[in-house]
């Protein structure tokens, strides 16, 4: 299995041809999942003791495999948060995973370490964050969620220890309603408490509103409190919560403020919204995904700290095999996350924004800006739809008059099949409706528009 033989250079031509074809598609195909009979009575078992051959497995992947995974860079892929890698990211993907490099250390990946932190130290700049701040690339938004909230747990739990105090019973968490679900999620894992913050009428969370929840909350609430969670984008609709106004409290009540920007985080480069930042440079830890709205392949989630240290006392691993890694002053990225193993993969976002430059990454953001105000006019024009509330970024959310949760299901499943656009409605103050999110610079407003001609 690892001498490279004929097979492997008739394997290697016919991926690389397959990849090539792949990329040059425009648009990609959309695609649509299938049921596991379908796949069960098409695809077969696969792992066998003498093994299938790799002719035979390629096929099934060009085949069966691929045309039953939706492709998240299609032009009309509107659903969740989409994703639209440029051709230089895909292809050094291919690269990156052809060299069999470990990311975990300086020790062993020295060379990818330092392009990845040149990547990060781009974002960083964005985000206004101070010259020592760094941080690591982690699989997404959730894992960089957890472990920028560990790292806030440790750092909270470190400062008790000096003062004398003693940990909470509990520990918890402040954030709004409109937070990801996987600031939920990690408090579980935690085994700590959200506190919910009441956001005000576009979802947001607010200085004047944390201000208050706190001020009202019992002196037990507050000593378990650790950290506040701000959101710069939204996932459901795309609201910016008021970063420099949470910022203020945090810092008045020597809180952790932790900003979720793994959405929205992208649209720091673009000058036309990045007011509605303000404040994000006060962060103590910051999640930006690359894979969503800065053009890279999947899995990349930017986790920066204000300060690495907090991290590193949380996160670095200690073992007598690990001796001669835990070195002062080397950059390990194992040590900055809830990781130990990792593959390089920043690498692919540092080649693309490497080779293009920073100024291409910001008109293309601005390109999707302006996309998303010319459909939400569209859509403001429209006698059966309402725009529920002006987008701040790439989201747009809008109701078809007359029309319940199964009218928005039935269409969705309508335009799939047709294989015209993948969308999926939401809900907002629990009422349905349809959402519309923007990540790629190659869907324009006019098939947006064709779209929601088949709503009349």
């Amino acid at each position: 299995m690892h001498r490279y033989t004929g097979e492997t250079a008739w394997i290697a031509a016919q991926v690389e041809a397959y990849a090539n074809d792949r990329i040059a598609l425009d648009p990609p195909p959309l695609d649509a999942p299938r049921t596991p009979a379908r796949l069960a009575a098409k695809v077969g078992p696969t792992i066998t003791p003498q093994g299938i051959g790799a002719k035979e497995a390629l096929r099934l992947y060009v085949e069966e495999l691929a045309p039953a995974t939706i492709t998240t860079d299609h032009p009309m892929f509107l659903a969740f948060v989409p994703g639209a890698p440029t051709k230089a990211s895909i292809l050094f993907d291919l690269a990156v995973s052809a060299s069999s490099m470990f990311g975990g250390t300086w020790l062993e990946g020295a060379g990818g370490v330092y392009a990845e932190n040149q990547a990060l130290r781009w974002l960083a700049d964005v985000a206004g964050l101070p010259d020592g701040a760094g941080g690591v690339f982690v699989s997404g938004g959730s894992a960089g969620n957890l472990s920028g909230l560990v790292a806030a747990r440790h750092a909270a739990h470190a400062r008790r220890v000096a003062e004398g105090r003693d940990r909470p019973a509990r520990w918890a968490v402040a954030a709004a309603a409109e937070a990801h679900s996987s600031i939920r999620s990690a408090a579980a894992v935690m085994d700590a408490d959200v506190l919910a913050i009441p956001d005000d009428d576009r979802g947001r969370l607010t200085g004047p509103n944390l201000r208050a929840a706190l001020s009202a909350a019992e002196p037990s609430v507050l000593e378990s409190l650790f950290a506040v969670v701000a959101t710069a984008g939204t996932t459901n609709v795309g609201i910016v919560d008021d970063l420099a106004g949470v910022a203020e409290v945090c810092r008045a009540r020597g809180l952790w403020f932790h900003v979720d920007a793994a959405y929205g985080g992208a649209a720091l480069c673009a000058p036309s919204v990045r007011h509605l930042f303000d404040g994000i440079e006060h962060a103590d830890s910051l999640v930006i995904d690359p894979h969503k709205w800065l053009f890279a392949p999947y899995d990349v989630a930017a986790l920066l700290y204000r300060d690495p240290a907090d991290a590193a006392a949380a996160h670095t691993q200690r073992a007598a095999y690990l001796e001669e890694i835990n070195v002062s002053g080397e950059w390990n990225p194992s040590a900055f996350a809830y990781h130990l193993t990792r593959r390089l993969r920043g690498l692919p976002f540092w080649f693309s924004l490497a080779s293009h430059g920073t100024d291409a990454y910001r008109d293309a953001v601005e390109r999707i800006l302006s996309v998303t105000l010319q459909v939400a006019e569209d859509i403001r024009r429209r006698p059966t739809l309402d725009l529920l509330m002006e987008p701040e970024l790439s989201i747009v959310v809008f109701r078809r008059r007359g029309w319940d949760r199964p009218d928005y299901v039935a269409w969705s499943d309508r335009q799939l099949a047709d294989q015209a656009a993948f969308v999926l409605p939401t809900s907002w103050r629990s009422e349905p409706m349809m959402r519309f999110c923007f990540v790629n610079p190659r869907t324009r407003a006019e098939q947006v528009s064709a779209l929601l001609d088949t709503m009349d």
